[in-house]
């Protein structure tokens, strides 16, 4: 398969402080990555340079090709799909406005733009694979969180983009909205095989089964990285997160809880 992203060689500086260091990273087109790590461990951070959002401060990030810093900025986004949980929208558009926004790549409405006809049939078609047709003339602000994140995952997708990244979608979400949300991005992978993800969360139990790929950061720096069933052991999720952490992989779900030695 095709390579979609690869990160090589990159480290990241803010304020004189490295936040990522030494970081390689391919995804291919159907592969579907997490990114997992305590907080502070860089896992956001490299998100937002895979999503062209910063830029390294060495290494080189490239998307299909195109090399950021060598392609205008905003051609390379076209490419990518970015969830954000905490969109900050404030107006009270509609679930169909708010899908409609990825077509222009903006949080609000741009004046005086018009959806074109395929545009609008795109955001039907998203609407209904992820479950939010029926309310899509509902409001924002009367969203629950779920819905939300379902709306935000259908204006990502409207571009069609070949890489979707996931910045902890189920932020905020009550156990049976997760289920739904992870179930969702199981079926939206399986209609579209060639999409490529990135997933950033801290909690394993919140990775869909669909998940293939799984890199574990710690202090910004790789601890493991490969096929998510060899890199999310009890030896490296330990290891990452400096806690004893037993972890259990059944009927592709993952668990993780303290291990029995910390008792």
């Amino acid at each position: 398969m095709p390579e979609v992203l690869k990160v090589d060689d990159v480290s990241f500086v803010r304020g004189g402080r490295p936040l990522l260091s030494d970081i390689d990273l391919s995804v291919r087109a159907g592969e579907h990555w997490a990114l997992i790590g305590p907080n502070g461990a860089g896992k956001s951070t490299l998100l937002s340079l895979c999503g062209a959002v910063q830029h390294p401060t060495t290494g080189t990030v490239t998307v299909l090709g195109a090399r950021r810093g060598r392609v205008d900025v905003r051609d390379l986004r076209r490419l990518i799909g970015h969830v954000n949980p905490r969109h900050p929208l404030t107006s009270a558009l509609t679930v169909e406005e708010v899908v409609l926004t990825g077509a222009t790549g903006s949080v609000e409405l741009v004046p005086r733009w018009a959806a074109s006809r395929d545009e609008r049939q795109r955001a039907r078609e998203l609407m209904g694979l992820l479950g939010i047709a029926e309310i899509a003339g509902e409001r924002w602000p009367t969203l629950s969180q779920g819905e939300r994140g379902r709306t935000l995952i259908g204006r990502a997708l409207l571009p069609d983009p070949a890489l979707l990244l996931l910045d902890e979608p189920s932020t905020g979400l009550d156990v049976a909205a997760r289920e739904r949300l992870l179930r969702t991005l199981d079926e939206l992978r399986s209609v579209h095989p060639d999409l490529a993800s990135v997933l950033v969360t801290h909690h394993l139990e919140e990775l869909p089964s669909s998940t293939t790929h799984a890199m574990l950061l710690r202090g910004g720096r790789t601890t493991a990285s490969g096929a998510a069933v060899d890199v999310l052991t009890t030896t490296n999720v330990t290891e990452a997160f400096d806690y004893p952490i037993a972890i259990d992989y059944s009927e592709t779900r993952w668990t993780a809880k303290a291990s029995s030695s910390t008792r």
